[in-house]
Parts: structure tokens; sequence; C-alpha cells
């Protein structure tokens, strides 16, 4: 494993076993915004040939995991949130616009809930933005972008409602 992705994984267990919430979750995010503006570190986690969702690190013992996600063209998400558990977005390279959403039905395994939108902003390199549980998003990509993330449990694994944007 990369030495320096390593000390970054014994910190993000420091910070998440001291401080299991929100506020656990905004140090390791301060701790990514650092290591986005290493170019190096950026290139040995996300080079030529990365898959849009390539697991880097799952921890056995507290369940965050360490993701490399590269875009080659542009990419679209539909609003959601991640279940029961809460992701960091870390802009490595190009640009994200992210939009946050105010639920306004909620969904159900059956229905779509409804979302409106209150806010888009730019994630840009070396931005790092936490979502806490519930809190619903969606990225737009609109050319070739790359980001780590950490997300408090592996998603591949949880099945999530889905929910649609009205205006």
């Amino acid at each position: 494993m990369d030495p320096q992705l390593q000390t970054f994984i014994d910190q993000c267990r420091q910070c998440l076993s001291s401080q299991p919430g929100p506020a656990g979750r905004q140090q390791v995010a301060t701790l990514l915004q650092a290591l986005l503006t290493d170019t190096g570190f950026v290139n040995r986690l996300i080079p030529p040939g990365t898959g849009e969702r390539e697991l880097l690190y799952e921890d056995p013992d507290l369940g965050f995991c360490v993701l490399a996600h590269n875009y080659l063209t542009a990419k679209n998400s539909t609003p959601h949130d991640h279940a029961h558990s809460w992701a960091i977005y870390g802009q490595a390279r190009g640009q994200t616009e992210m939009s946050d959403y105010q639920l306004l039905e909620p969904a159900t395994p059956e229905r779509a809930g409804k979302v409106k939108t209150v806010r888009t902003y730019a994630l840009t390199p070396g931005v790092a933005h936490v979502y806490n549980e519930g809190d619903l998003h969606a990225p737009t990509r609109v050319a070739p972008t790359s980001l780590i993330r950490i997300e408090g449990t592996n998603m591949a694994r949880i099945k999530r409602l889905s929910y649609e944007a009205v205006e």
C-alpha cells in the first residue's frame, strides 16, 4: 500500500474513533483536502486506467472505505443520499457541479421520493465536502474528472431508495 495512503488511513481511523459523528468526518475532510493538493499522491492513487469506482481500502473495524473514481467523459447522477451512511467527496481533478436537495416527499421501496434543488456549487481540485446521513445531493460532471471518496460503509452492498427532482 502507498505509504502516504496508509498514513491517511491511520489518521482517518483516529478521527473517526475519537469523534464518530460529523465532527470526525469534517476532520477527515480537512486531511483529505491537504492530500488533494499533492499531485504526486493524486497521480499514484488515480493513475491512468483507473475505473469509475475502485476500492482502495475498506476498514475491517470501522467499516469506512477509501475509493478512487475516474470519469473519462461527462456523467450525471440522480439525486441520492447514502442511506444510513455518509460520504466525503474529495475533488482531485476536473470539476464537479454538485446540487443539494430538500426532501419534499419521502421515498419508499415502491416509489421515488420527491426533492427540490436548494443550491448548486462547484467542487474544484483540493475541495472535500462532507455529506452526512440523509443529505440529498447529485453530482454533474461535464468533462473528465477524478475524485477520492470516503464512504462510511461500502455502498456497493447497500440498497438505496430513489429520488426525483421536481421544481
